[in-house]
């Protein structure tokens, strides 16, 4: 604005933002647990690189910022539709609203490298996963999260039996902050799909065979067994979660993360919310009220 510096101007604008949230969100508090997106954004090992151009900007246009995107849509903190991996089952746009919005819990289940989260972990994890709900797993592998084979090749991951698991105790959607619903082995980074014969990075199949002594093949025998057993039961997932997810962690939470209404879509970009109310006070508006 003429006669205001620049960083003054933006902020008073965020201040803007910050005092009218805090009148309008009636003492809920409010965690993101997305990753921040943008230009360099780390990729899957098979996956273009995000590109962000700038249509009109505003030395050039005299204020308007207009960008051009393009991405895959499994990229950053996203949301896999059944239909990614199985042939018949519902797109993005198919998935009924309230599968985006509700209870939950966010789960410590610490995990080294190329360790499992089991259905035991899950059994005996606290605040105890009820029917219907969304689940959140904190390996604690989201703070590798970045352009390097930390992340993509080291995490640990679900497997069958957790997947199973899941289908079993009927909740709603499953989440957590590595790079895939499966274990790196069970995905195309090990010898499966799009991976085979030597995987996506033959160096990480390397490493365990020298580690272990067994070729990963042996170990992880089946391409992605948690994504197939959670999606065919209509159980979408979240991958790479992060953020905030260290201060919801061992809690009871509410759930939100709208994708686009993409017809057709296998998965989707979303903002990853988390809220909790310490008052207890909050309600959602009925509908009914006509003054």
């Amino acid at each position: 604005m003429p006669g205001w510096e620049e960083g003054d101007w933006r902020d008073e604008s965020l201040c803007q933002f910050e005092e009218s949230n805090d009148k309008n969100n009636m003492g809920i508090q409010f965690y993101d647990l997305s990753h921040p997106w943008g230009q360099g954004q780390p990729c899957w090992p098979y996956f273009e690189d995000v590109k962000i151009e700038r249509l009109h900007g505003m030395a050039k246009t005299g204020g308007v910022l207009t960008q051009k995107i393009t991405t895959v849509m499994h990229s950053g903190t996203h949301i896999d539709a059944p239909a990614h991996v199985v042939p018949g089952a519902p797109f993005m746009d198919e998935v009924p609203l309230p599968y985006f919005f509700g209870t939950g819990v966010v789960l410590d289940i610490p995990k080294k490298k190329w360790e499992m989260i089991t259905a035991e972990d899950l059994e005996n994890a606290t605040p105890k996963i009820r029917e219907g709900d969304i689940v959140i797993i904190n390996t604690g592998w989201h703070k590798y999260y970045g352009d390097n084979q930390i992340y993509y090749g080291h995490a640990p991951g679900f497997g069958k039996e957790a997947g199973e698991w899941f289908v079993k105790k009927k909740v709603k959607m499953v989440g957590n902050d590595t790079q895939a619903l499966d274990h790196p082995l069970a995905t195309a980074i090990g010898p499966h799909g799009p991976g085979k014969p030597h995987g996506l990075l033959p160096n990480i199949c390397e490493e365990y065979k020298a580690e272990t002594g067994r070729d990963v093949i042996e170990d992880f025998p089946d391409w992605e067994p948690c994504h197939n057993a959670i999606l065919s039961a209509g159980i979408c997932g979240f991958e790479n979660v992060g953020g905030d997810i260290d201060k919801v962690t061992g809690k009871r939470v509410t759930f939100a993360a709208f994708p686009w209404r993409w017809k057709k879509g296998d998965g989707c970009i979303v903002r990853l919310v988390a809220m909790v109310d310490p008052s207890g006070d909050y309600r959602i508006e009925t509908g009914n009220d006509k003054t």
